[in-house]
């Protein structure tokens, strides 16, 4: 916002929100077309309120409760292939039934907005956190944004459409936050006002296509026939899944500028990656999450200390900033993966094997260890965080990684 050639950020209210009630705010303001959804603990709350606001005339948003996430996934697609602007929200066993048509949207280079509740996969059945459900869905095609606190859930869900609307992008994108200890815990949130966010998210832009009666908008319209996800055999499809990988490629461009636009009008600053007390640090962890949070108080005590720790905090898992975190790390000489998720049957955590084949080809890099902490909601304590710290003081000053991947807070360690 601008007034007398000077620069100023927009009027803003405090509201106490969850995280859950922190993204159903922000798409009422947005006002979608169309909200279409089933309720997974702990996703509920956000359609529950979305719903209220529905019932209450807030919002003009067609909400289509449906009996499955397979149906909410297969509406959000159909509504958003006639232009409209669509929103669902889910968590683990939800996100785990709509995965068929997860990957059709994303393949249809739909610009989906979805909030994932991240909760742990059953079974055996579990409620609570860890990001089992997201890093299962981190090849399906969709931008993945792991947020920290419930005011960057409100940020997110808002710059969110920006994002996946953007003509060099058009792909579906997963606000991620963390089931219950995010979802469920109220926090001050700084909110905009409604016009600010109507003019900050715009109109939905299409692309520009050639059809058989001239050209028109990338959507389907019957004033202009065209045909979106027909069969796609040895002669196309291939060529279709490089241009996904194209469009993530270029998304790592754009995101920047969208989030540099939101802190022109909000005051609040992101990157996809966030480096803390990284200039001088000798040790250093990286993770995703609301965790982050206890990772920073941590390094403010052990700095405290006189150890020369530090912290990363990865916000866009997809696509990967690989040279943004090279960057960020510098010359650590010890890194830790701290993840919550177990990748059966491989090496190593999701985030850890991006992070090693980030620096495969590179001579000079860190020694890095992975630790597996918080499963199914389980607390990662400082103390735990601060036995990370310990292990990589440990591997500086021996030179060696004894073993690739440790667990924390496992019983009988």
């Amino acid at each position: 916002m601008h007034r007398d050639g000077e620069k100023i950020m927009a009027k803003q209210k405090l509201m106490g929100l969850n995280g859950d009630e922190a993204v159903a705010y922000a798409t009422k303001q947005v006002n979608p077309d169309v909200v279409a959804a089933y309720p997974i603990t702990p996703q509920t709350i956000i359609v529950e309120r979305f719903s209220e606001y529905v019932a209450n005339g807030e919002v003009d948003t067609e909400f289509v409760a449906v009996e499955s996430e397979h149906s909410a996934m297969s509406t959000s697609v159909g509504a958003s292939a006639t232009g409209a602007r669509a929103f669902t929200a889910t968590a683990a066993n939800g996100l785990a039934l709509m995965w068929e048509i997860v990957y059709i949207a994303s393949s249809l280079r739909l610009p989906i907005v979805m909030a994932l509740a991240n909760r742990a996969l059953s079974g055996p059945i579990n409620i609570h956190n860890d990001h089992s459900d997201g890093m299962g869905a981190r090849d399906s095609g969709w931008i993945q944004i792991y947020c920290e606190n419930a005011q960057e859930v409100y940020d997110t869900s808002i710059a969110a459409w920006r994002m996946a609307e953007h003509l060099k992008v058009q792909l579906p994108i997963m606000v991620c936050l963390d089931g219950f200890t995010l979802s469920h815990t109220m926090e001050n949130v700084m909110t905009l006002d409604d016009e600010t966010v109507h003019k900050f998210v715009g109109e939905r832009p299409f692309i520009k296509v050639e059809g058989h009666l001239g050209e028109g908008e990338f959507r389907l319209n019957p004033e202009m026939p065209l045909t979106m996800g027909p069969l796609d055999l040895q002669d196309f499809y291939f060529e279709h899944k490089i241009h996904q990988v194209e469009a993530m490629e270029e998304a790592l461009k754009y995101i920047t500028d969208i989030d540099k636009e939101w802190a022109e009008v909000s005051g609040r600053k992101y990157d996809y990656v966030e480096p803390y007390m990284m200039e001088d640090a000798e040790v250093a962890l990286i993770g995703m999450g609301s965790m982050v949070g206890t990772i920073r108080y941590v390094v403010d005590e052990l700095r405290e200390e006189g150890i020369k720790a530090g912290m990363i905090k990865l916000r866009l898992f997809r696509p990967f900033p690989s040279e943004a975190i090279k960057k960020a790390v510098g010359k650590v000489p010890v890194l830790g993966v701290m993840e919550k998720c177990l990748s059966f049957g491989a090496p190593a955590s999701p985030l850890m094997e991006e992070l090693m084949t980030t620096y495969y080809h590179d001579k000079e890099k860190p020694m890095m260890k992975n630790y597996v902490v918080g499963l199914g909601g389980r607390d990662v304590s400082p103390d735990m965080i601060k036995q990370a710290y310990k292990d990589m003081l440990k591997i500086k000053k021996t030179g060696k990684v004894d073993k690739l991947l440790t667990t924390i807070g496992v019983r009988g360690e």
